[in-house]
């Protein structure tokens, strides 16, 4: 009985099913193969992942390449359920020869079994497939951008994000969409939110009576007015919030929404090659700005304006007559001076990498993030940083190769194994964050249920609509960060192989003690360190991670770099 393993592919949980994708798919590649005994006895599906990307790039699709090397791989050949779902663009002549190369038949249902690679015709329908699928992809993008842009001129509607700092989403009816009303998605649209309209007018104000962006950030946060992301922490958890920065002005100082007017693509997604030197890897999505000329307006105001639109023109000419006058290109500054420790030690306040620089001709690091702090945000007291944090990498260097002579010295290799293997079996970030995941998907089935209960019980089925799918966009967040979390395993050496890596550090240790200072950084880098200066208490805090693909061997020619030492 013939073996074959299924090749599939759909496109996000947001656009289809994945499990019914999958099932269709399979049911079409069984159809094809079961007359002939076959039977299926590997998967590789991928789900998530647009077709646009080539096999390489896709987990399952790249394993399913990698399996056909194997000569023990378990299956003697492939089938695919759809291949307009699998191929895109000239994908099938990139793959294809591989499996000519390693004698693996590729079924298609089109085809009516497998490919011969010396049939024309075959070759001919597959890559018609191939520019059906990406025809099919443009056109869809096409229609989606000609819809959203005739929504947002003709009817002013709210597009979807989040809304501009001094506006907030109010009801604005249910949604056009028969299907998507039923499923209690409705309409938003923007009204002034009665907490920060005013500041919004106030900083044009101060922009047009001459006061520049630090200035006004200044103002607003000594008169204690929270800034954008300390007003929304829940969307802003990744910003500080401790005050107004130049960038938060600026950005409200350009919004054209504040005129009353909806504007829509005000950003594109570019699709740029990975790898010019290999256009197989496909491309990759790169967001870009349009210029203003490229923006579309509503026709009308559609929400209530907080400044007028001579008040935006007036700005943004005042913006741009600043812009051509103080715009000055700065020219790289290059060295040739070495340091040690160049990105390898922070400091511990800030948590910034600290700044190589030479005084009295030697090398020194410091930190100045009070400096670039304050050139950027205003004043405040939440970041008690002194002005310039600074060392000598002599006052370092000595000690910390005895630190490293020590511990991976020889009579050391037992405790250095244990403090490793303990280092290993701790739990990984990626281990928790797929914790975190699977609880917020729990909670999500749990909270789903009770709405469930309670709409049966007689809550106002709008209500409970509502609350079942805010609760299922977040289970469907967490399931992705479940994906994401488990994408990527971390590798645990095994004990063997700790000691191979230690005893090849040990070997490296000699040099250390020979190398000039500013040739050691190779080194260190071989090592793993990561040092944190902590000036109030005036320690170094030194962390070793090696890479074991650095580390572990010797090259047979023995050294090749004898210029490094």
């Amino acid at each position: 009985m013939p073996r074959f393993a299924f090749a599939g592919r759909c496109s996000t949980e947001d656009l289809q099913d994945p499990e019914t994708s999958r099932n269709w798919q399979l049911t079409r590649a069984r159809a094809l193969i079961e007359p002939a005994g076959g039977e299926i006895v590997a998967e590789y599906f991928d789900s998530g992942h647009s077709r646009a990307l080539p096999w390489k790039r896709r987990p399952q699709a790249a394993a399913l390449l990698t399996a056909l090397r194997d000569p023990h791989r378990g299956f003697d050949a492939v089938v695919i359920g759809e291949p307009q779902r699998t191929f895109y663009g000239n994908q099938f002549g990139n793959t294809f020869p591989l499996f000519t190369h390693f004698n693996v038949p590729l079924w298609v249902p089109e085809i009516g079994g497998p490919i011969d690679p010396d049939n024309e015709a075959h070759d001919l329908v597959m890559s018609v497939f191939g520019g059906m699928s990406k025809g099919e992809r443009n056109r869809i993008k096409i229609r989606v951008r000609t819809a959203m842009g005739s929504q947002a001129k003709i009817e002013g509607r709210f597009l979807g994000g989040r809304p501009p700092y001094g506006y907030r989403l109010t009801d604005a009816g249910p949604h056009p969409n028969p299907a998507k009303a039923a499923d209690g998605k409705r309409l938003h649209r923007l009204e002034p939110d009665p907490d920060t309209a005013w500041v919004v007018v106030r900083i044009f104000t101060e922009y047009l009576e001459g006061k520049g962006y630090y200035a006004i950030a200044e103002g607003l946060t000594r008169d204690g007015i929270p800034c954008p992301s300390a007003y929304d922490r829940d969307r802003n958890r990744h910003r500080e919030g401790h005050a107004w920065c130049k960038g938060a002005v600026r950005a409200i100082l350009v919004n054209p929404r504040y005129t009353g007017h909806e504007v829509w693509s005000k950003q594109r997604k570019d699709e740029v090659l990975l790898d010019i030197d290999d256009v197989t890897l496909g491309h990759r999505t790169k967001m870009a700005w349009n210029t203003p000329e490229q923006w579309i307006w509503s026709a009308q105001p559609v929400h209530q304006p907080l400044i007028s639109p001579t008040t935006f023109a007036h700005t943004q000419a005042k913006r741009h007559a600043r812009s051509t006058q103080t715009h000055l290109e700065r020219k790289p500054r290059p060295t040739t001076r070495g340091y040690a420790l160049r990105g390898l030690i922070r400091c511990a306040i800030c948590q910034r990498k600290m700044q190589g620089t030479f005084n009295n001709g030697k090398p020194h690091y410091r930190c100045r993030c009070r400096c670039r702090y304050n050139a950027e945000y205003a004043k405040n007291a939440a970041l008690d940083h002194p002005l310039t944090v600074y060392v000598r990498e002599e006052a370092i260097l000595p000690e910390l190769d005895k630190w490293i002579a020590k511990t991976f010295a020889p009579g050391q290799l037992t405790a250095t194994l244990q403090a490793m293997r303990q280092a290993q079996s701790a739990e990984s970030p990626t281990t928790t964050a797929a914790a975190a995941a699977r609880r917020t998907m729990a909670e999500c089935d749990r909270r789903i249920v009770q709405y469930r209960a309670a709409l049966d019980a007689g809550t106002d089925p709008k209500l409970a609509t509502e609350w079942i799918n805010q609760t299922q966009s977040e289970k469907a967040s967490a399931r992705q960060d479940l994906l994401t979390a488990t994408a990527i395993q971390p590798e645990i050496l095994t004990e063997d192989q700790i000691k191979h890596m230690v005893s090849g550090l040990g070997s490296m240790t000699d040099r250390l003690l020979t190398t000039a200072s500013e040739h050691k950084r190779p080194l260190y880098e071989s090592f793993g360190l990561a040092l944190t200066l902590d000036m109030q208490k005036r320690v170094v805090i030194v962390e070793s991670q090696p890479a074991h693909a650095c580390t572990y061997g010797k090259c047979p020619r023995g050294d090749l770099n004898p210029h490094a030492r």
